[in-house]
């Protein structure tokens, strides 16, 4: 079997490829799940882009670079973050329908953020978008999507040399097969499963980064994985974040008697850069023996709740929670991995003819912690640009 292009990894970045590239070439999506099972469908906050007014890429570039703690590629994240209002009308052409104020983007505040730069589709941005790419990709024949088929090796013209492909394992069958191809874009996402306690979905056992890396590519900042703060604590939670956006609107950090910590760690308290924010709550938690500490929202009217955060109040809800009345427990946990393939901008590797993209690779982007919704922002902008490399090269 042979595709033009072979695309491990059915996510947000791994869609945005397959779309560039399906007018032009014969494309293999693999899904180690269904296609929608991966990382992308469970983003809640949404995309960051300069879209407010007195925003700029500068600007949004300054809290990147501090967010990542001085360890970002300034020059890779300028690329990137170049391509941001792009990347939102992109999506907007693909059917996403974001929230809108008026006629505008409506845009909320993060984490890290000097102001107000997240276009979002109230709390279920991710599922948005997926869905709204979904749509596309199973409705074009030049897109053959493998569900159920898991990536264990790259395949090698000569040993040593050229991706020429992957070897696959069919998860139903248990049969193994090799699937060659011009090119192959690795878009497997993270290794969030290697911890005890993830925001990842059972599939992020980072397949992608070793297959790449037992093929001789070069990888970086593997140990920087990012914690999120606010992981719902609930036995049933089952790796449920509560998302950055709540505390972007208000939402304060506190302690069992009410009262907030967050303003003796940052002068932005609550909305201070993630890793400072779980660093804070984990001191809290070991100085005062808790297993948790509280998000409290509800000063907040409920309508306000469930016009913008209604997936987050149903869930809690479901689970005994209402987060109009009651502080919602939380606690750190392990949600993306920073690290992963070395890439260009281009997603292009060390390795000839093997692109990775999104979770899965390094731009340089996050540095040593990640800034609140820039890793859609990535997952479009380097999916959309490896295509278009990949598309300069001779057919």
């Amino acid at each position: 079997m042979h595709f033009d292009v072979i695309i491990v990894g059915s996510g947000l970045a791994g869609m945005a490829a397959a779309l560039e590239l399906a007018p032009h070439r014969q494309v293999a999506l693999v899904s180690k799940g269904a296609l929608h099972a991966g990382a992308s469908p469970h983003a809640q906050g949404g995309i960051a882009a300069p879209l407010g007014p007195g925003d700029s890429v500068a600007a949004h570039l300054r809290d990147t670079l501090d967010a990542g703690a001085g360890l970002c590629d300034a020059a890779a994240a300028r690329a990137i973050l170049n391509q941001a209002r792009a990347a939102i009308t992109w999506l907007q052409a693909q059917g996403v329908a974001f929230t809108t104020e008026g006629q505008a983007l409506h845009l909320t505040r993060e984490g890290g953020h000097g102001q107000r730069r997240i276009a979002h589709a109230a709390d279920a941005t991710g599922r948005a978008i997926m869905t709204a790419l979904g749509e596309q990709v199973t409705r074009l024949a030049a897109i053959t999507v493998l569900e159920r088929h898991c990536a264990v090796d790259l395949l090698l013209d000569p040993p040593g040399g050229r991706c020429r492909g992957v070897r696959l394992l069919d998860l139903d069958r248990r049969l193994r097969r090799e699937v060659s191809a011009d090119q192959v874009v690795i878009a497997s996402g993270g290794a969030g499963q290697v911890y005890a306690t993830t925001t990842a979905p059972s599939g992020a056992t980072g397949d992608g980064i070793a297959i790449a890396a037992r093929a001789g590519a070069r990888t970086a900042n593997l140990a920087f994985m990012q914690f999120h703060p606010t992981g719902l604590h609930h036995p049933l939670a089952d790796g449920f974040l509560v998302s950055e956006a709540v505390r972007g609107e208000g939402g304060r950090l506190c302690l069992p008697d009410g009262s907030r910590f967050m303003p003796a760690y940052d002068p932005r308290a609550e909305l201070a850069p993630r890793d400072i924010v779980a660093r804070a709550i984990h001191a809290e938690m070991r100085r005062h023996a808790l297993d948790c500490v509280y998000l409290d929202i509800s000063h907040r009217p409920r309508a306000f709740l469930l016009a913008h955060f209604p997936a987050i109040h149903a869930h809690c809800l479901a689970l005994g929670l209402d987060i109009a009345t009651t502080p919602i427990p939380v606690a750190p946990t392990a949600h993306y991995t920073c690290g992963g393939i070395a890439t260009d901008t281009r997603g292009r590797s060390s390795v000839a003819g093997l692109y990775a993209v999104g979770e899965a690779a390094c731009t340089g982007l996050h540095g040593a912690n990640r800034l609140a919704s820039n890793s859609l922002l990535e997952c479009v902008v380097t999916g959309r640009t490896a295509a278009r490399d990949i598309l300069a090269r001779p057919a």
